[in-house]
């Protein structure tokens, strides 16, 4: 038997050449690892005297050789392929141990450049690869030190290794190699500001854990991230607390963060199955707290919390009062963190730069039976400008409370309404079939949680137009004093009016926010 190995990993590489060659496997191999193997004693032959022919263009071309793609490619029960690798004087290779130029390390460097880039994607590799790979009866290929000791193990009892195992090696080639190009792919891609979405489109995920289960204890799940450099992103979370992050959490977390990434004061985001159930924003992060727990001392019973400023030792002492699943924010004080800790089964993640926002090309994905809608993401907040289109115009106050609303309804699933008082929410009415049920219960759970005149003198947000004067009437019947909605509706004029008739201030934003 021979085996060609050619490595960037070198994790277990010699001693597996030296097990290899005890059960007299030649071995060739290439550049650094020929330095390596032979440097630790190991007996092999350089790639260049096999083929006669040496490394060229800065060890650009070392193995595009047919001597070397002949013998990988030669079907073994084929006579017409063996009598032809005589007749040429090649030797099958029965074995190759390869993994690629380290394209992922590169990119994540933070100076690098695509010069860089570029020089680190690797030709030779897959090509040997995949010949190998597409050759696996006869040719067994190893991409993944870990499958070194398997392929031994049956090397020693068997004198060879076992289709099964070939075929599954195979298999992990194709995978590797797919997510090699494709991350090659992401990085170029994302070097463009005027990408478009692509007529086929490839990408690729590297699992971070298993799961227990996924929405459900009957459904299997993974946790995944995509590969590059990212800030923000709750894959990147230290976790410093707590059991594992299941799919719920990180499915909920993820909009909380988001919805908190909205805001530059003082901020905290409760959220709950997806929703955010209380926002607050303050002076301090602790009035910030207040005010958030406040807005729904209920439905924050483990639910995620975000928070976008150090968290304190008096504010994790309230905290800890309440129980979380999650808590996110960029640091805490070691006392606050401490308190924290004492929950064991919260968890407690650390992301310092919970503040980043996500590139303006991400894609924002969602799977469908035999497919995938894909679209850009949601990163904008108004259209050209703000539109008052009452005869009264908003105060300061309302002004301030309909922005924060604003932001607020863009995470809310749709239809929802989002009602605001002095930078705290007061009632959130998600995922109602009709707007107005979506009005009636935002002020229902603002009176409900709060008080009797909760949503009195509070704003209201409404992520799409209003068909009908319904919704104003709703919230002048609550006291609510200013709308901020989209606008576009045929008739909206008989919003207008209704809001005219009650002293109601109208903004309209000329953008609307569906969250499906």
């Amino acid at each position: 038997m021979r085996a060609l190995i050619s490595v960037s990993d070198k994790t277990g590489i010699v001693e597996l050449a030296k097990e290899l060659t005890k059960l007299g496997v030649e071995i060739i191999s290439t550049g650094g690892t020929y330095k390596k193997l032979t440097d630790e004693g190991v007996k092999a032959i350089e790639v260049s005297e096999l083929t006669g022919f040496p490394e060229c263009l800065d060890g650009r071309v070392k193995t595009l050789h047919p001597i070397v793609h002949a013998g990988l490619l030669a079907m073994r029960s084929n006579p017409s392929h063996m009598k032809q690798l005589e007749e040429l004087g090649i030797q099958p290779i029965d074995m190759v141990i390869v993994n690629l130029y380290p394209f992922k390390a590169t990119i994540m460097k933070d100076d690098v450049t695509r010069a860089d880039a570029v020089e680190n994607i690797d030709i030779g590799g897959p090509t040997m690869l995949r010949a190998a790979a597409k050759n696996y009866q006869d040719v067994a290929v190893i991409v993944d030190p870990r499958d070194y000791e398997t392929v031994l193990k049956e090397i020693k009892e068997d004198g060879k290794v076992s289709l099964d195992t070939k075929f599954y090696l195979m298999q992990k080639v194709f995978m590797h190699t797919s997510n090699y190009d494709t991350m090659i792919a992401d990085y170029l891609k994302a070097e463009r500001e005027d990408y478009d979405l692509p007529e086929t489109l490839t990408m690729t995920f590297e699992k971070v854990q298993d799961m227990r289960y996924g929405e459900n204890p009957h459904q299997k799940a993974a946790f995944y991230r995509e590969v590059g450099k990212k800030k923000g992103t709750l894959d990147m979370a230290e976790q410093l607390n707590g059991k594992e992050l299941s799919f719920n959490n990180i499915n909920d977390a993820n909009g909380a963060l988001e919805l908190c990434k909205e805001y530059e004061e003082p901020t905290v985001v409760a959220s709950k199955h997806g929703n955010p159930c209380g926002v607050g924003s303050a002076a301090t992060i602790e009035e910030a707290w207040d005010k958030a727990y406040a807005a729904d001392n209920v439905s924050i019973f483990g639910g995620i919390v975000a928070v976008n400023r150090e968290v304190t030792a008096p504010m994790a002492k309230k905290m800890a009062e309440v129980f979380l699943e999650v808590i996110i924010a960029p640091s805490y004080e070691k006392e606050a963190l401490d308190i924290l800790c004492e929950k064991k089964n919260v968890r407690v993640l650390r992301l310092p730069d919970i503040t980043a926002l996500q590139r303006e090309t991400a894609l924002d994905l969602k799977k469908v039976n035999g497919g995938l809608i894909v679209q850009g993401i949601d990163n904008k907040l108004i259209g050209d400008e703000l539109k008052v289109v009452t005869d009264r115009q908003p105060s300061e106050q309302e002004m301030e409370d309909m922005m924060f609303a604003w932001k607020m309804v863009k995470y809310v699933k749709s239809n929802g309404i989002a009602l605001a008082k002095n930078k705290q929410s007061v009632g959130i009415g998600p995922g109602q079939v009709n707007r107005i049920w979506a009005t009636k219960q935002s002020v229902e759970h603002a009176g409900e949680l709060i008080g009797p005149d909760a949503a009195k003198g509070a704003v209201m947000a409404s992520d799409a137009f209003f068909p009908f004067p319904d919704c104003v009437e709703a919230a002048h019947e609550a006291g609510i004093t200013a709308i901020i909605q989209p606008g576009g509706a045929m008739r909206d004029q008989l919003s207008i009016d209704k809001c005219n008739e009650y002293d109601i201030a109208m903004v309209f934003t000329g953008m609307r926010h569906f969250r499906h």
